[in-house]
Formats: structure tokens, C-alpha cells, sequence
């Protein structure tokens, strides 16, 4: 199979006949072989009942419930476990993206091997202060953060190649973050294709300007877990020694000047200095702990799952 279509959606009954029909004209054109998973994330419209009725006339679509709204990523999760295609293409069920840009990153990954090719929505048809310009910031801090220089980290229209969907753990909220994830994974060719970005036909967007919040907040875990995921202890125990060494000269001063230059003088605990080394010194040892004890979970960690599929699509395995 040559392209897995991934589209995570929630409320979208709209729009979903328009896009199937878009993306499945697109690759007859073109002669591949596909499959479209639609990811359900909850829907309390008729977005399954239209994803039902799609599959009765097409047998390349498939697709996936959830009991619940359990977020982007965890959608996205499921549908790269399922998915077969050589190449996977993630694209958001809003026909804000359009499905005449599928070839050209299918090119990129095939002909000119790319891992993995994220679209750049150079023009924009959202509001520009309340989504262009903390876009325009967010996407300034990861390209700081996490090393990867890409103008929009946020577009949902990506392709892959299947062994990096395959190799990379998508949870929390950290689908902003899929081409992070693949460069810590070892895919070190990410490229960038201009795509066209189209205003939004049927409803209202489901995210706000919480977004950019969390999303902020999801850089420093994954600047945090790239850099000391795997070794909590070279961070929280280096801090932990530093301190605890601060403190610990703090008190060998306190000590040789009470024992030696003004045994008569104030008491030892009236003296600020005591008070600067007691605090230092408990926090180090919390610090050194806490790298302790990151290191034993480390390695008694169980991936568990983070989501419930209620029902499926065309799916034999």
C-alpha cells in the first residue's frame, strides 16, 4: 500500500463527505494505492454514522471510535498503529487542508528521502491576534528549544515515512511536537513544504487560545525529557550536589570561625549564614533523591494504554 491517510476528527459530520470524496479523487488521479483512517475522538454528532456510511460505498476507508474525547495525540496514536501504508499522511478533517498537496509530500518522502516533510501554512486565513501571532511565537520558541527549523510545528498536514510513525510514542498533547519526536528517535531528514491553508467551510475550531498555554508548557517537558528523559539523575543530581555543596561550605565556614576566631561571640543559629546552609543542604539532598528516584521508574516504567476504542472500521487486525 502507498499511503495511510490519518484524520483524527471530533464533531465534524460536515465536512467528512467533502474530504473523503477530495482525497479519494486525489490518489485515483494518481494511481495510488491507499487506505483513509478516520479517528473518531469522541464525536457526540454523526461524524461515526457518516464514516459508516462512507465505508459501505469505499472499501479504503477504515475506521476508529473512541469511548471518549481523549485529545489529538492519543487519536493520532491509534491511527499510526494501524496504519499500513509505505507512506503516512496526517491531515485534519476541517478541510482547512487540502488533499492536492498529498503527491508532491509522498515525492518527498519517496524520491527524495525525507523521514518526514511538515507542511508550512505560509498564508494564513485565521484571525491574526488571537492565532497568527502566538503561532508566529510558538513556533519561534521550539525552533529555539528543540533545535528543529521549521516555520510551522503546528500544521496538521505531515507525511511520513512508515518507520517513523512506527518508532515514535504520540501522548499527552505532544502531536505539536511529532517532528521533535522523530529527531530524538534518530530521523534527522525533516524537511518543509509551503502548503495552502484554506479558510474553514463547516463549524468552529475545537481549540483555543488555551493551546498555546499548554503548549508552551509541553516545550519544557520535551526540551526536558530530550535532554534528561533518559537520564534524570545527570539533571536533578547535579543540581542536587551543587547545592548541597553550597551549603556544606556554608557550614564548615560556620563551624571553623565558631570553633577557632569567636568561640564567644553569637550563637551559630543566629547567624543568617546557618539558615542559608540548612536550606540549601535540604534541597540538595531532595534534588539528588528525586534523580534517585527518576532513575528507578525510569527503569520500571510499563507502557500503559491511553485511550479506549469503542468500535471499528474495516480493521483485521
Amino acid at each position: 500500500m502507498n499511503i495511510s491517510v490519518v484524520i483524527p476528527l471530533l464533531n465534524e459530520e460536515e465536512s467528512l463527505t467533502e474530504l473523503h470524496h477530495w482525497i479519494a479523487k486525489v490518489m485515483q488521479s494518481n494511481g495510488f494505492s491507499y487506505e483513509i483512517l478516520f479517528i473518531d475522538d469522541g464525536s457526540t454528532d454523526d461524524s461515526w454514522k457518516v464514516i459508516t456510511t462512507l465505508k459501505e460505498t469505499d472499501a479504503s476507508v477504515k475506521g476508529i471510535r473512541f469511548f471518549k474525547n481523549f485529545g489529538k495525540s492519543q487519536a493520532l496514536h491509534a491511527g499510526f498503529a494501524k496504519a499500513k501504508g509505505d507512506v503516512i499522511i496526517t491531515m485534519d478533517a476541517d478541510l482547512q487542508d487540502n488533499p492536492e498537496e498529498i503527491p508532491e509530500l509522498y515525492d518527498m518522502i519517496t524520491k527524495q528521502g525525507f523521514d518526514l516533510v511538515s507542511g508550512w501554512k505560509k498564508k494564513r486565513f485565521d484571525n491574526k491576534l488571537t492565532k497568527n501571532l502566538p503561532s508566529k511565537l510558538f513556533n519561534w520558541a521550539a525552533r529555539i528549544t528543540s533545535g528543529v527549523k521549521l516555520n510551522d510545528f503546528n500544521c496538521g498536514l505531515k507525511g511520513y515515512k512508515k518507520s517513523v510513525v512506527k518508532n515514535i510514542d504520540v501522548n499527552g498533547e505532544m502531536h505539536r511536537y511529532i517532528p521533535v519526536l522523530a529527531k530524538n528517535a534518530g530521523f534527522s531528514k525533516i524537511g518543509e513544504k509551503v502548503v495552502q491553508h484554506q479558510a474553514r467551510k463547516y463549524g468552529e475550531t475545537k481549540f483555543g487560545m488555551e493551546r498555546f498555554v499548554n503548549g508552551f508548557l509541553d516545550l519544557i517537558t520535551i526540551w526536558f525529557l530530550s535532554r534528561f528523559g533518559k537520564r534524570p539523575m545527570h539533571l536533578f543530581g547535579a543540581l542536587g550536589v551543587i547545592m548541597f555543596g553550597i551549603g556544606f561550605v556554608f557550614a564548615l565556614y560556620l563551624g571553623i570561625d565558631k570553633l577557632f576566631f569567636n568561640p564567644t561571640g553569637r550563637l551559630i543559629t543566629q547567624r543568617p549564614q546557618f539558615y542559608i546552609a540548612l536550606v540549601t543542604m535540604i534541597l540538595g539532598s531532595q534534588f539528588f533523591i528525586a534523580g534517585f528516584i527518576g532513575e528507578i521508574i525510569l527503569r520500571q516504567k510499563t507502557d500503559k494504554s491511553r485511550y479506549l476504542i469503542k468500535e471499528s472500521l474495516n480493521l483485521k487486525d
